[in-house]
């Protein structure tokens, strides 16, 4: 599509120099850290006393402070803070433009407007898939400092692999949130959206129908659940791809006509 290069490099050039950009880096970062400190304090029962709430929280590991339960840990993290990160990325690519208000700037230009909206998407989904990234090489780096046992290579490719996966499929429901940023104008509306759908899968999960709903499957196919969990069905990866373009083509169908609204 002619223009799209221009176009990645515009909006990979406005990620770069903005401030948000790094400040998802460091809070990325600072979970996979939190996560080590969680394991260090559970292998170190004497500090459990004089942390209050947080010796509690490492008091759930018990004894399983390897790295099978560290990476399980990863699991249940990258599968909830994945909705709300990759979200917020997502609010901010699409709805700075309003905020901003430099919408009306880009709609003017001589670029297919749908040119416009997959850059975003592409810039949105390589930030996310760096954020995944930070997330795993620092928590590696956590891991190794406070020298947790039972190291196994193999794991730790099959951890990278179910963390990678667990995150393509988050971010194939960033159009969802890019629509209700493009659809409200803003910020808020797709932030309440995210807030909305993290509530209801809960609701969703408890009644075992979470496979069937786009933002639980991230966190069924991750084991976040554990083993007595929904399992994943075939209707379940239609589902979410469906709801993906759905999010798409509304996005594209509102910038396309977004001058006349």
């Amino acid at each position: 599509m002619k223009g799209i290069l221009s176009a990645l490099w515009v909006e990979s050039l406005k990620v770069r120099r903005s401030r948000i950009f790094p400040i998802t880096i460091l809070a990325f970062a600072f979970m996979s850290i939190f996560m080590g400190l969680l394991i260090f304090i559970a292998k170190n029962p004497e500090l459990v006393s004089k942390l209050g709430l947080l010796g509690t929280k490492a008091t759930s590991f018990g004894e399983q402070t390897d790295w099978p339960a560290y990476f399980n840990l990863f699991m249940q993290i990258v599968s909830m803070i994945g909705l709300i990160g990759f979200g917020f990325v997502t609010s901010w690519i699409f709805g700075r433009e309003y905020s901003d208000r430099t919408i009306k700037d880009i709609l003017a230009l001589p670029v297919s407007r749908h040119v416009i909206v997959l850059s975003k998407l592409i810039v949105t989904a390589i930030w996310c898939l760096l954020l995944t990234l930070v997330l795993f090489a620092v928590g590696l780096a956590a891991g190794w400092m406070i020298h947790i046992t039972g190291w196994s290579g193999e794991l730790a490719l099959r951890s990278f692999y179910t963390v990678i996966m667990t995150s393509i499929l988050t971010i194939l429901l960033c159009p969802t949130v890019a629509f209700f940023a493009s659809y409200g104008r803003g910020y808020l509306p797709p932030i309440g959206f995210v807030i909305v759908t993290l509530i209801t899968g809960q609701f969703i999960n408890a009644l075992g129908l979470g496979h069937y709903f786009p933002w639980i499957i991230p966190s069924l196919y991750s084991g976040a659940a554990g083993a007595e969990g929904p399992h994943l069905e075939i209707i379940s990866y239609i589902i979410l791809c469906f709801t993906s373009l759905a999010g798409l083509f509304g996005t594209l169908a509102w910038w396309r006509f977004s001058d006349q609204n």
